[in-house]
């Protein structure tokens, strides 16, 4: 049977180079393509992957969240990073979300096909340039991310969050998420008010130093 892989990543052509790496492969069939992190929940549960290639910035719902909604709601789904960042904000935001792996874009394509088969046999993979981090991270007990403002905020919060980052109204934000207007706007005061943050343009800096967004959108 063959390992049903589904690619989160918002550059179209880095989906297509993974897509035309992976049919190549005789027991791994790519089952879908999403290029935002809420598209992946959903293609998540209506496909039932076995593995998600995960980028980790992406928009509406960073790849962080995204993990955490999809294993959620799909236990025996794995989760694999596919990232540009080393930062250990990213790396260890991911796998405290639940992923069994990550890989750094700048690794071989190759490599991307034994990780599959790794995580797949229920085991870590870590390139080896996040090893070190993930070691060294445990060893300090990663205290800047568990010191961090980020983690008082509820799922939905972080949502918000995001949303605003990216410059979205809070009539958009109500859209997207299937909330009314009056709920998001408390939302996002309840934001505002635990990060003691008070501009638009501090959220975003906030937004974008922690992870949930970049500079890239």
């Amino acid at each position: 049977m063959s390992v049903k892989v589904i690619l989160a990543d918002d550059h179209r052509i880095v989906r297509q180079g993974l897509h035309s790496l992976l049919e190549k492969e005789p027991d791994m069939e790519v089952v879908g393509e999403a290029d935002n992190g809420r598209a992946t929940v959903e293609m998540a549960r209506d496909l039932k992957p076995d593995v998600i290639v995960m980028d980790i910035t992406m928009p509406e719902l960073n790849g962080i969240e995204a993990t955490r909604q999809v294993l959620a709601d799909n236990s025996g789904v794995r989760v694999l990073a596919l990232s540009m960042h080393s930062d250990k904000r990213f790396v260890a935001g991911v796998l405290g979300a639940g992923a069994t792996g990550y890989l750094l874009k700048d690794c071989a394509l190759e490599e991307l096909v034994r990780a599959i088969r790794v995580v797949i046999a229920d085991q870590t993979y870590l390139s080896p340039g996040i090893a070190g981090i993930v070691v060294e991270g445990y060893m300090r007990h990663l205290p800047e991310a568990e010191n961090s403002m980020l983690s008082a905020l509820t799922a939905r919060e972080r949502e918000v969050l995001q949303l605003l980052a990216e410059g979205k109204t809070v009539k958009e934000i109500g859209y997207t998420l299937h909330l009314s207007v009056k709920t998001v706007e408390t939302h996002r005061q309840q934001t505002i008010k635990k990060l003691d943050i008070r501009t638009v343009a501090e959220l975003t800096k906030y937004a974008i130093r922690e992870g949930l967004t970049s500079l890239e959108r």
